[in-house]
């Protein structure tokens, strides 16, 4: 049996990646990397077109970084691999649709990761922080993209004082996609894996780049990008093979077959 933190699952289109590392899913340097390896793969794999990100056991979904490994001498700002913390976190053109699953604790880097997934599910008993401010040190990832997921005020209070929160008032803040058992939480990540893996990986491209690229434009900016076809996955959309499956499948009454190309 392999004794690696990470361990992965492929069935389709879909890939499973478990953080696996006892006793609290902590990712030290060496996790860190092999995460940015499965996810830069995972990205790069014409045949994967979904992710889930979940973790072993109950308790933790995932604290963030692993002060044990620090004090015996991984650096904090130290080699994290490709895609930098966690793999995903700095990872540049993944267009495709990531999920995480989260169960128990997830706080500090471990809610900086789940912020890098698209999509959040979690267990009615996961419990949510970014406790840095109370060490002396700054959730910096975090600082960016809460107050782009929840209403500004909100991330800021989250970001100042440190404190805990559930998944009720994640879920009312729009954090959370939805809630569900501890008996659920897989089966309706894996659900919602086989709607997307349904759908049209391209599309599903161009919606990333362009939510991702236009952030820091001005929205006729922006427009006239897509317009003109000035992003790739939206250029390599229009005249493919599976928009022209999407018409004539509207045409036919029929579900599309798309076929990523």
């Amino acid at each position: 049996m392999s004794d690696s933190p990470i361990k992965t699952r492929r069935e389709g289109g879909i890939l499973e990646v478990t953080l696996d590392r006892p006793k609290a899913n902590a990712i030290d340097l060496h996790t860190s990397r092999i995460m940015g390896k499965t996810f830069m793969a995972f990205r790069d794999d014409p045949e994967l077109r979904v992710a889930i990100l979940r973790a072993e056991g109950e308790k933790f979904f995932c604290p963030g970084w692993d002060l044990k490994a620090a004090a015996t001498g991984d650096a904090v700002d130290g080699d994290y691999g490709i895609g930098g913390f966690g793999g995903l976190q700095e990872l540049g053109n993944l267009n495709k649709p990531v999920i995480a699953a989260v169960n128990g604790i997830c706080c500090g880097g471990g809610l900086e990761l789940a912020l890098s997934c698209d999509l959040i599910l979690a267990t009615d008993s996961a419990t949510f922080a970014l406790p840095e401010i109370r060490s002396g040190t700054v959730a910096d990832a975090a600082s960016i993209k809460l107050p782009k997921r929840i209403p500004y005020h909100v991330a800021m209070d989250l970001l100042l004082t440190g404190r805990w929160f559930d998944a009720e008032e994640a879920l009312r803040w729009g954090l959370l996609k939805e809630i569900t058992s501890q008996a659920d939480l897989l089966p309706k990540a894996w659900a919602l894996a086989r709607l997307l893996e349904s759908g049209p990986p391209l599309v599903y491209a161009a919606i990333k780049e362009v939510v991702r690229e236009a952030e820091d434009m001005k929205f006729q900016d922006a427009l006239n990008r897509i317009s003109k076809r000035q992003f790739a996955t939206v250029d390599r959309l229009y005249g493919s093979q599976d928009q022209l499956e999407g018409a004539r499948a509207f045409a036919e009454k029929r579900d599309p077959v798309w076929r990523g190309c």
